[in-house]
């Protein structure tokens, strides 16, 4: 195993580092990025093998961090001062271990019969959490338009918890391409359409979700067969405008998903 001990923030090294940490045109442009914590490093390894280097803050490391190093004991590894490491994770307690891999290109269907589709969604961690219930419902694929956050930044990865790596998604897709293309019914998630448990759903279907805060384009909207929403219970001491994003995505899919298994 190769062992390198970084102190200087002028190092290239960690300067490299830095850059796949905070910057999504550095992540697309090298097709690489930093996983946080034992749990997306385990998940990657898994599927895609072992990451390209490991990376450690200075002191003791948490005890599942230690075994995973011990069993990538062959991964060229970094050690960083604490603070140092800190700047390359998204959250105040890390588990103690980065990874640094590239970015798996997984293959979507070129017909898929189950389909996500964002507009614009602009908080990494709506994205990851997005991602996790696409995948755990059994959306074949999902497409990011170009307006999107970084589906493979820090945050948006320790949201999907792994789904990345087993979710086709693609990123700075052409919408309107895509919805032409699917041969299906095309449904845009809104406030006031007709109510999702109305649907049938069990056939070929694409979901479109909008950006938080100002929803789904018109020229969007105007390509679709249907507006749905989610019907709520009306309540004289409490108005909710609507649910979030993450939300109305995760009951949509997974209404998909059991009528699809009826």
């Amino acid at each position: 195993m190769a062992f390198k001990h970084i102190t200087s923030r002028d190092n290239p090294v960690f300067k490299h580092f830095k850059k796949l940490a905070d910057n999504a045109r550095e992540r697309r442009r090298e097709a690489a990025t930093l996983l946080d914590g034992v749990h997306l490093i385990e998940a990657y390894f898994q599927v895609f093998g072992e990451p390209t280097t490991l990376i450690i803050p200075e002191g003791k490391s948490s005890l599942e961090a230690t075994q995973l190093l011990q069993q990538l004991q062959d991964v060229s590894t970094v050690m960083l001062p604490t603070l140092m490491f800190a700047e390359l994770t998204p959250v105040a307690s890390s588990t103690g271990i980065l990874a640094l891999v590239q970015i798996p290109q997984l293959e979507a269907p070129s017909q898929p019969d189950f389909a996500l589709m964002l507009e614009d969604i602009q908080d990494p961690g709506n994205m990851g959490s997005m991602l996790r219930t696409a995948a755990a419902a059994g959306v074949q694929v999902v497409y990011l338009s170009k307006g999107c956050t970084d589906a493979w930044s820090p945050k948006a990865l320790r949201g999907g918890q792994g789904a990345q790596f087993v979710l086709p998604i693609v990123e700075q897709a052409d919408l309107q391409t895509h919805l032409s293309n699917f041969k299906g019914k095309r449904y845009a998630m809104t406030m006031h359409g007709q109510s999702l448990y109305t649907q049938d759903l069990a056939a070929p279907s694409l979901f479109v979700i909008g950006n938080e805060g100002a929803g789904i384009s018109p020229e969007i909207i105007n390509a679709v067969e249907a507006e749905i929403t989610i019907p709520m219970a009306n309540s004289s001491t409490l108005a909710v405008e609507s649910l979030n994003a993450a939300a109305a995505t995760a009951i949509s899919l997974f209404e998909c998903q059991r009528q699809r298994n009826q």
